[in-house]
């Protein structure tokens, strides 16, 4: 992956956010890795609450959203995000431990790019997280402006 792209984790769960950062390292992802603790931060990150965005636009964003955490939810982020003209075309990748058929496919209508659903067993979340890891060596990611 290009050097200037932010990976963003979006994760509640502290111990899911940092086997997801170490699994990143490990595949060989040198980037910058964030993590924000909910939605809210996600969309503070963005600096959305006066609809200007000022992260550098000279650099790609990639965002991991879980779908279940508190005050902002993952749902409420990927719908304002893929409404908004410039965060739009910021690639979203939904991991979390819901499978039901219903958010799969809501999640997709919304517009995310993929959805990664983390597995209860420690080896295969690790072995999921490894997998994308090498997805976003060879992934292209637009610049956010």
């Amino acid at each position: 992956m290009k050097k200037d792209v932010t990976i963003l984790i979006a994760e509640d769960d502290e111990g899911h956010a940092f086997l997801i950062k170490r699994s990143l390292k490990k595949a060989g992802i040198a980037n910058p890795v964030l993590h924000l603790n909910d939605g809210e931060e996600v969309l503070n990150y963005f600096d959305r609450i006066d609809s200007l965005f000022n992260p550098d636009q000279s650099s790609g964003y990639i965002l991991l959203l879980d779908i279940k955490m508190p005050r902002v939810d993952g749902i409420e982020v990927l719908q304002k995000m893929k409404s908004d003209p410039v965060l739009k075309k910021i690639p979203v990748i939904m991991i979390t431990t819901t499978d039901a058929p219903d958010e799969v496919d809501l999640c997709h209508k919304l517009g995310c790019n993929s959805y990664i659903v983390k597995p209860i067993d420690y080896e295969k979340f690790i072995d999921v997280v490894n997998r994308l890891g090498y997805f976003l060596e060879i992934v292209e990611i637009p610049k956010a402006g």
